[in-house]
């Protein structure tokens, strides 16, 4: 896209300066060898900040394992842990890195997914490839307190590096990180007035602030809060613009002005896809400081809006690359994916909202993996629904170009190539949260360990599970003495009979949000079991069109799948994929069918999103529908229904969405008989 290309063209230079910095301020452990050790504590807001309803455990408190960990060694070993050493723009000669290379998104992206990866894999490999970067930004600051390359002063990269040294800090407890930002904030604050906000970063703001009030938190420098306060006055009003919401329909280049100004306009940046997925934690950040209910709210209304005009049937909203309406043949950019899911992990921390966590496993457990390939060396840059064809082909894209779904290296635009990482590792990180009552919090559910501090005892979780693919959890507590706290459990809104055991008897747990509440005092050895029955159900879409839904995964139709390598592009390839099989299916199902329909287990193999190895399976009744056609390799927009038929009735076989690189997700329905 030529806005973000423009940026690219400005030239990286070294910046001057050394600091070290001291361990002031108690954010790490001292060993008795002397050695520095990150504290396994949660920082939690300072006063005048209101308080959070959760927090995220420090990173490295939360590990994953079974299919999860699988997935994120299938990353680890794909692109993701392999990217430097094929992709010129997070090489050697990065300006991240003191070079003559892209010195503005890239790098600190690449970083922001790599280290959370490196540090919960515990691969000392990716921590070293990450250290690269955290040496160089943290002994390269500038006299003023400005960091990164100095041949580009643009504040929006800064914001994503900022992520990075703050994971990199709760990790290792670096004592460098924290003098560093304290520095690089002072300069912000006394530059800001003179040199404000533009561009991507006015309308990222809030990534700025959340990283402010992160530092705050620490140091407790009132300073802080006037850049907070400073960086919204100047950042895009979010709040105001979905209060009055008029992007009703999907953007066109003419309507947003695209092509002036390098599609920089405020109309353009507004109505930008990952713009939006950012700023979905805008409102819950701003309130922190405002503690107003307005503010608090402000999250719901603009998903509430998201979803009335642009939503899609696998969580996310269309967006390839500005909004794009709700027809399941219309896309999602995967920058998209991974920035909407960061925010809605921060919004659950900050507002407790349990069905924000219900919203996330469906974007963690359908978009996401249904924009790669099973091994992880190729991604897109859009993904469909109804994704009928991965070839170069301009529709249906509002704005985007004709490699916009093709699997590769960096179809469309790099940005995604450099951003991708951080999906599935900050998942994982989120898993579990600390509530503000001090009690521990199942946010989301997928297999992990945990290691943290409740009311100074050290405990010890292991979670055992198979969940999304399974509705069982089971949930070992390790306290290393006994000790009382709440544990609450995120009960998911599709689950009608949730069932709640500890010790193998039934828990008395209160509800509190749309989380179950267990008080009491627990010991080393108690297991909690959770019981979330799976059944299929039917969720009405674009055109009264259905999608099959069972627990939080979407099952789609695998259309048969055949692979033809565009070009080869270093360690991988650039890849189209033409259909081999019918897929203009109406489904016949209603109410009572739903309850006869029955989903197939199977052993979860290496990888749980393969198509061969998926672990799910569901039959349908169908029937295929001549006049739904594709033109130029797009699925035209699902028929309007209920349809007729003539065709003969078949069973058809459903798998989870990301399991199917070509599928059919949003269905028309059938007249009944």
């Amino acid at each position: 896209m030529v806005s973000r290309r423009y940026f690219l063209k400005q030239p990286g230079v070294v910046a001057v300066g050394s600091l070290s910095g001291s361990d002031r301020l108690g954010l790490t452990n001292v060993t008795s060898a002397g050695t520095k050790e990150p504290s396994p504590n949660v920082v939690k807001n300072k006063a005048p900040l209101t308080q959070n309803a959760f927090y995220v455990l420090p990173l490295g408190a939360v590990r994953p394992s079974g299919w999860l960990k699988k997935q994120m060694q299938i990353q680890a070993n794909g692109l993701s842990g392999h990217l430097d050493e094929t992709w010129a723009d997070v090489g050697g000669n990065s300006g991240w890195l003191g070079g003559t290379g892209e010195s503005w998104e890239r790098g600190p992206y690449f970083l922001d997914g790599l280290l959370p990866l490196a540090y919960l894999l515990d691969d000392a490999q990716l921590k070293a490839k990450a250290q690269k970067f955290l040496e160089w930004t943290l002994t390269h600051q500038a006299s003023n307190g400005m960091i990164g390359p100095s041949g580009n002063d643009d504040w929006w990269p800064r914001m994503v590096m900022l992520k990075a040294l703050a994971q990199y800090q709760e990790a290792t407890g670096d004592p460098r990180v924290v003098p560093v930002l304290s520095r690089y904030f002072a300069y912000q604050l006394s530059a800001l007035p003179a040199r404000p906000l533009r561009d991507w970063g006015k309308f990222r703001w809030q990534d700025n602030a959340l990283m402010a009030i992160w530092l705050y938190n620490r140091t407790g420098d009132p300073k802080l809060l006037q850049l907070v306060r400073l960086l919204h006055a100047q950042g895009h009003d979010w709040q105001a613009q979905f209060s009055d919401f008029k992007f009703t329909q999907p953007v066109t280049r003419e309507m947003i002005k695209l092509d002036e100004g390098h599609g920089l306009g405020d109309l353009a940046l507004s109505t930008h896809g990952v713009n939006n997925g950012q700023a979905l934690k805008a409102a819950p950040v701003w309130s922190l400081v405002s503690n107003t209910e307005l503010d608090r709210g402000g999250f719901e209304q603009m998903l509430a809006a998201l979803d009335k005009y642009h939503g899609l049937p696998n969580g996310m909203f269309s967006c390839d690359e500005h909004l794009a309406g709700r027809n399941p043949s219309q896309g999602s950019e995967l920058c998209t994916v991974v920035e909407t899911l960061f925010s809605m992990e921060q919004s659950l921390a900050i507002l407790g909202h349990a069905t924000i966590g219900d919203r996330i496993e469906t974007i963690a457990f359908n978009a996401l993996p249904g924009t790669f390939n099973d091994d992880m060396w190729a991604h897109q840059y859009d993904q469909e629904p109804n994704q009928v064809e991965v070839s170069l082909h301009r529709k249906p894209w509002t704005t985007n170009g004709p490699e916009s779904n093709l699997y590769g290296l960096e179809p469309n635009f790099g940005c995604c190539t450099a951003n991708f990482h951080q999906g599935w590792p900050k998942f994982a990180a989120s898993l579990w949260m600390l509530s503000n009552d001090d009690g521990l919090v199942a946010a989301l559910y997928s297999p992990c360990e945990v290691r943290t501090i409740v009311r100074n005892t050290a405990v010890h979780i292991l979670e055992e599970t198979e969940y999304p693919f399974r509705g069982s959890v089971r949930i070992k507590i390790e306290p290393a003495s006994a000790l009382s706290f709440p544990l609450r459990l995120r009960i998911p809104a599709w689950a009608s009979v949730p069932v709640i055991l500890v010790n193998g008897q039934h828990a008395d747990a209160s509800q509190d949000a749309g989380f179950a509440k267990i008080e009491r005092t627990w010991k080393a050895g108690d297991v909690v079991e959770l019981r979330l029955p799976m059944s299929p159900r039917v969720v009405k879409g674009y055109n009264d069109s259905a999608s099959i839904m069972s627990g939080p995964l979407v099952f789609s139709f695998p259309i048969g799948e055949s692979w033809v390598k565009l070009r080869d592009r270093g360690m991988t390839a650039d890849w189209q994929v033409f259909p081999s099989s019918p897929w203009n299916y109406a489904l016949a199902v209603s109410g009572e069918d739903m309850q006869k329909l029955s989903v197939e287990e199977l052993p979860i193999g290496e990888s749980a999103f393969a198509l061969a190895e998926t672990p799910l399976k569901l039959q349908v009744k169908a029937r295929k529908l001549p006049s739904w056609l594709a033109v130029d390799g797009v699925a035209d927009p699902v028929p309007q229904s209920p349809v007729h038929s003539s065709e003969p009735e078949e069973t058809i076989t459903l798998v989870p969405y990301g399991a199917a690189k070509l599928r059919i997700t949003a269905f028309p329905l059938l007249k009944s008989s």
